[in-house]
């Protein structure tokens, strides 16, 4: 995956790593599960933690199917950027940048609420792993404003403005909320680990 998104192709790129990047985040977050299920200390949250961990296996899933799937949605729009025909290239253009768009979205969705358990995994997870819940949280927040770039350059150029405010003012909605669960569950856990 790395020698690709290396090269001079232009798929895998921002939004495919960006998914990459979500899914080691879950991975980090389900390594937190797997240090916390079990322990006698953490008794009265593993139940909890337990359908965390199975939720998060399912987003880190979905995350590396996405990475896929992005590049199957920008393919499409290489292709029509390469047309002769500029009537025809319009046409297919729009729906291609929508499509293009849309890919990013489902992988930001799916960050925000990774997101949102890597925060509880902060709380009540193994103290052992609390630093990586603090990486999983700080992976994921690039992964998300990483993903919504690649909505901001395709909506800029669609030519439906009212789909184009739809798509950036969801993108908008998903980054408030995925920084202020960057900044409540990396400052506690800061908070608990720095000296």
């Amino acid at each position: 995956f790395l020698e690709q998104l290396s090269s001079s192709a232009p798929i895998p790129g921002g939004g495919g790593a960006s998914a990459a990047v979500g899914a080691f985040a879950s991975a980090l977050g389900l390594m937190v599960t797997n240090l916390t299920v079990g322990k006698k200390k953490y008794a009265d949250v593993e139940e909890e933690i337990l359908e965390i961990r199975e939720k998060l296996e399912q987003k880190k899933q979905d995350l590396v199917r996405m990475v896929d799937e992005d590049a199957e949605a920008f393919e499409p729009l290489a292709k029509a950027y390469r047309m002769p025909n500029e009537a025809e290239k319009e046409k297919v253009m729009e729906a291609a940048l929508k499509n293009a768009a849309e890919a990013p979205l489902c992988i930001m969705k799916t960050i925000v609420d990774t997101m949102e358990m890597i925060r509880v995994l902060g709380e009540k997870g193994s103290r052992l792993a609390v630093s990586d819940a603090g990486v999983a949280i700080l992976f994921a927040q690039a992964a998300l404003e990483g993903a919504s770039l690649n909505i901001f350059i395709n909506t800029k150029m669609m030519k439906d403005q009212e789909e184009a405010e739809r798509l950036n003012y969801r993108a908008d909605q998903l980054i408030a909320t995925g920084k202020e669960l960057k900044e409540t569950t990396y400052d506690a856990v800061l908070k608990g680990i720095r000296p």
